[in-house]
């Protein structure tokens, strides 16, 4: 099977979120399988080290946008397992500070931008002859391509048998921009209705992927049935319950050779669930690095990842004192909003040797931080997926979570002696989150209930080669889509 895996970002040469390492990882699980797999993904502003490694292909691109007809250049990055990453250059539009926006909001052409990127993805699809099986289409900014899939390339005569499958990762993200920016798609009028693109005298563009793709997928069981609901439908549970029969979930995964604790060569010492003792090792190069103190043996808690509302920041910031009455030291490690970086750096002055603090994001210190802390926090209000507690786990952290979305599926709360790999709490409140955190401190006080609790975290198979099955079969039933589509 031909697979054209289609996301705005894609590690290393992007990253904003975890769709970065899903774009990386499954690509190359699916290549595992034996199935031609491409990626392609805008140009951005690159290291040297990064460009040096592209190829720039003897293609250039027209892409209409509107009246216009953008030239884009094409690179090539082949990777060691078989995928070939395909970076559409296109310097006014992508060699930016920032891929969705800077530091003073979304940048104002950014229907522009993405117009032209999912256009080029069929562009460059015909450029090259390929005649693909299934689009790959991730989130908002992929959203359109669905939709020309099924209205301008629908005759194309290397295009016409093509799939699609709409993947979304964070619903709360749809790509709306005023109607005036209509023309910019090349779509005639007749799309702009409560039936295609139309969403509150708007374009949606997620909401045009929603409703023109043969399948639907998001990132965990619990999450594709919360999106039904108007708590987190976000305006799209009307458009979601109509296309329910095209709508599955397949849980995210992790790396499995990257995040490997027995053999990291990032970490002070290496471990394993068969001998656990040098991850002590580990907790003290951490504790050390942030200069924190740890009298009376106090657990060390991790926060990694966006620094936002959505996270359960203001849940975070809010109990930062009770943390440290109760005896707990933290480390918190993310990028997001900018309130939050402040309250962060202050609070890590005013109490040193409890909270340490990296504002940004470093993935050879997120390793050392799962190997190193006794405990992951994760109080998001929605969490489609998330990674990092599946990271956690396979470094022997213990998770305490709220139980929601793709939480709610990869940790099983340690409710009796011997059971579950984590702590959940239902109501996104401060209380809950004390009370679970003070469960998993109870537990962690009894070394022989907490060394059974990582074992049975590190246990788990959150690979994406347990995954990369199911998305075969989701592209199977996408193109059996198409085929009665195209005999009705």
């Amino acid at each position: 099977m031909h697979v054209l895996f289609l996301a705005p970002e894609v590690w290393p040469f992007k990253r904003v979120g975890g769709l970065a390492e899903v774009a990386y990882d499954l690509p190359r699980a699916l290549a595992a399988l034996g199935h031609t797999v491409g990626v392609v993904t805008p140009k951005p502003r690159l290291r040297p080290e990064l460009e040096q490694n592209l190829e720039r292909l003897d293609v250039v691109l027209e892409v209409p946008v509107s009246w216009k007809r953008h030239m884009a250049e094409v690179y090539r990055h082949r990777d060691p397992s078989g995928v070939e990453v395909y970076l559409i250059g296109h310097e006014h539009l992508f060699d930016r500070e920032g891929l969705y926006g800077n530091a003073y909001g979304d940048y104002e052409d950014n229907a522009e931008r993405f117009i032209f990127y999912a256009r080029s993805c069929l562009e460059l699809a015909r450029a090259m002859g390929w005649r693909v099986d299934v689009f790959h289409a991730n989130d908002w900014t992929t959203g359109l391509v669905p939709v020309y899939l099924r209205t301008l390339y629908a005759a194309d005569p290397l295009l016409k048998a093509s799939a699609s499958l709409m993947t979304v990762h964070n619903l709360g993200n749809q790509g709306q921009f005023w109607h005036y920016d209509m023309p910019l798609t090349g779509l005639g009028w007749e799309y702009f209705t409560p039936e295609a693109l139309e969403f509150y005298g708007q374009i949606n563009f997620l909401k045009g992927g929603l409703v023109f793709a043969d399948m639907i997928s998001t990132v965990s069981h619990t999450y594709s049935q919360e999106i039904l609901t108007p708590e987190l439908g976000h305006g799209m549970e009307g458009v979601l319950r109509a296309r329910r029969d095209r709508l599955t979930a397949v849980v995210n995964g992790i790396d499995y050779q990257l995040w490997d604790p027995e053999h990291d060569n990032r970490l002070a010492a290496n471990y394993s669930c068969r001998d656990m003792a040098p991850k002590a090792r580990c907790r003290q190069a951490l504790m050390e690095l942030y200069g924190l103190n740890d009298d009376g043996g106090r657990p060390l808690v991790a926060v990694v990842g966006r620094l936002e509302d959505r996270k359960g920041l203001d849940l975070i910031t809010a109990a930062m004192e009770r943390f440290f009455e109760m005896g707990l030291n933290l480390v918190v490690m993310g990028y997001g909003e900018d309130h939050y970086h402040v309250a962060l750096n202050e609070l890590a002055q005013r109490y040193p040797g409890r909270l340490g603090v990296t504002i940004g994001f470093d993935i050879d210190l997120a390793h050392r931080i799962m190997a190193g802390v006794d405990m992951l926090l994760v109080p998001s209000r929605y969490e489609p997926c998330g990674i990092h507690q599946m990271q956690a786990l396979r470094y022997g952290a213990v998770p305490v979570v709220r139980n929601t979305g793709g939480l709610a599926d990869t940790v099983v709360d340690h409710q009796l002696e011997g059971e579950g790999t984590g702590f959940k709490f239902g109501p996104f409140t401060v209380e809950a989150m004390l009370e679970a955190l003070s469960r998993a401190k109870e537990a962690y006080a009894q070394p022989e209930q907490w060394h059974g609790l990582m074992q049975r975290g590190m246990a788990q198979d959150f690979s994406w080669q347990a995954a990369a099955p199911r998305y075969v079969q989701i592209y199977q039933k996408a193109q059996e889509m198409v085929g009665q589509r195209q005999r009705a």
